[in-house]
């Protein structure tokens, strides 16, 4: 049975009509004289349809189509899909999140001159799309009555410099992903080799500044670029940050992600930036990654009840509670009426010397040690990742390592419910200035198997505070997670510097990574965990019952 069986999805309503007319290339016109082309799509049999647009730098032909909202058509709207600037026939260059304000508005502008537009619009679409749709959403006047957006958020500045290290595997991989589009083939060919082919330089293990040629063959501009702001980006971002104006936007909005996406941190940052506003966005996580398939019907159909909600004045397909989250374990959808759930408290897991973990306090004991050495740099084993599987993998290879320190509790006595943002608190002595701290939570069943349930890092330098020892107290904000660690399983904490290649190697040095000269150097890590350093996992734990169960009988 299909996860989306499972999945209390709204009814279709009755297609209205499958017919519907395409208009090709029409061109809209920019203020600098560029051209960008889009398709319309129009329902056959209605009147003054709403308007839905999504911008993207993808394509709009052929499976393009459907992923770019071509299947809301039959169900009353009319449908403007752009591409970006410089991609797939729109003039000019295409400039990675730099263009799509001010084409985006200048697009808004055009529309409203349009005779066909109704003057009612939504927004709608997925990763690049989504971001694409918040870069106008402020500013998007009160003909933008609706969004729906997908595994995206309304920066992408975190996500490339993941608690200040550099997302190497998801920069190189998205960057020759679109710069391979454009070839014969390029739409089939790159989602499957591009990630591949990252993977493989970043193997090579040679300077960063190389791997974009040894990737694509040829230097690409937007990896070059996010490498060299990763020292001092505040100019590069100024125009491609728009997570300061997500309060203003004043419309409904739906957001949809997944617990192993690599926006998801993010994307629920804007939620709770709507929430704050006084906004009721709607929030659904389902046990997905960013290119899983799955979310891709969910999306559609959770989507449609909101556009017809907010733009056909429909509201019947809509839930009652505004957060629906799938807990993994407990293999169930909860409904909430907020994030993080009512209820949840905090609970600090603390770090023991011998590999223990437990919520009894700290105990007095030497600390725990362990040398990183960026020459052999400590691997992720499953995790977030921008194409492919992020599904949740067996972690004891990594565990074998002596880089990587692991804390485990007994034998769980009861359930365990972490719903929630979860952080780790740790007292870290290093021999280098410059180092990284990973910190990982794991899920150990009944036959001793780990399977990773969130991460999260942190890039020190000298500007962390140490106490007159040198020891730095260190907060990770790990991904956020929803799952029951089952009785009989055990609670498991990774702490290591590194997650290669999902972010760059620390070469301990503090060189730029557009100009690494010096040698890397390796790094002697002290974990402290006495009760002057208490190191501990805080884990969010959920008691009290959500508003509504939905239970899934079958496996993950």
């Amino acid at each position: 049975m299909a996860l989306l069986d499972r999945l209390p999805t709204p009814p279709l309503p009755p297609l209205r009509d499958p017919r519907y007319t395409v208009q090709r290339d029409v061109p809209v016109p920019m203020p600098d004289g560029v051209t960008l082309l889009a398709d319309r799509y129009v329902p056959r049999g209605v009147r003054n349809p709403p308007t839905l647009l999504v911008r993207t730098p993808y394509g709009r032909r052929g499976p393009a189509a459907l992923l770019n909202g071509l299947p809301f058509v039959p169900f009353g709207f009319q449908l403007v899909v752009q591409s970006a600037r410089g991609t797939f026939g729109s003039g000019g260059e295409f400039d990675p999140l730099g263009s799509e304000r001010d084409d985006g508005a200048a697009t808004l502008r055009w529309l409203r001159e349009q005779p066909w537009f109704g003057g009612s619009l939504g927004l709608y679409g997925a990763s690049y799309l989504g971001y694409s749709a918040w870069a106008l959403a402020a500013e998007g006047g009160p003909e933008v009555r609706a969004m729906a957006l997908q595994v995206t958020a309304s920066s992408f500045r975190e996500a490339a410099y993941v608690g200040g290290s550099f997302a190497l595997e998801s920069t190189l991989t998205w960057t020759d992903l679109t710069h391979r589009q454009t070839t014969r083939l390029g739409m089939l060919t790159a989602p499957i080799v591009s990630r591949r082919r990252a993977v493989r330089a970043a193997a090579s293990l040679r300077p960063l500044a190389e791997l974009d040629v040894l990737t694509g063959g040829a230097p690409m501009r937007f990896y070059q670029d996010l490498l060299a702001a990763h020292a001092d980006g505040a100019d590069y971002w100024r125009s491609r940050d728009f997570s300061g104006t997500v309060g203003q936007a004043d419309t409904p909005v739906t957001l949809l992600g997944g617990w192993y996406d690599v926006f998801l941190p993010w994307e629920i940052r804007d939620y709770l930036a709507l929430r704050a506003a006084g906004h009721r966005p709607y929030l659904t996580i389902g046990p997905w990654w960013h290119a899983d398939a799955r979310h891709g019907l969910v999306a559609f159909r959770e989507a449609l009840a909101w556009f017809r909600a907010h733009l056909l004045n429909d509201p019947s397909g809509l839930r009652k509670h505004p957060v629906r989250l799938y807990v993994t374990g407990a293999r169930e959808w909860r409904d909430y009426r907020d994030w993080p759930p009512p209820g949840m408290r905090q609970e600090r897991w603390h770090l023991h010397k011998g590999g223990g973990l437990g919520p009894d306090g700290p105990q007095r004991h030497e600390p725990s040690a362990y040398r990183y050495d960026p020459a052999d740099p400590t691997p992720a084993l499953g995790g977030p990742t921008l194409l492919g599987s992020s599904k949740p993998v067996d972690n004891r290879p990594l565990e074998r390592r002596p880089d990587v320190l692991v804390f485990t509790s007994p034998p769980l006595t009861s359930d365990l419910e972490v719903i929630g943002p979860v952080t780790a608190d740790v007292h870290l002595r290093s021999s280098r200035a410059h180092t990284d701290l990973v910190v990982r939570l794991c899920d150990v069943d009944a036959d001793g198997v780990s399977r990773n349930v969130c991460e999260g890092g942190l890039r020190l330098t000298p500007a962390h505070p140490a106490d007159g020892d040198g020891v730095h107290r260190v907060t990770v904000d790990l991904w956020p997670a929803a799952r029951r660690f089952r009785r009989g399983h055990r609670v498991r904490v990774h702490v290591t510097s590194g997650a290669y290649p999902k972010v760059a190697a620390n070469p301990g040095t503090g060189d730029p990574l557009t100009s690494a000269a010096r040698p890397a150097v390796p790094a002697d890590q002290e974990v402290f965990h006495d009760p002057d350093h208490p190191s501990a996992i805080i884990l969010p734990v959920v008691e009290r019952p959500s508003e509504a169960t939905i239970p899934d009988p079958a496996a993950e």
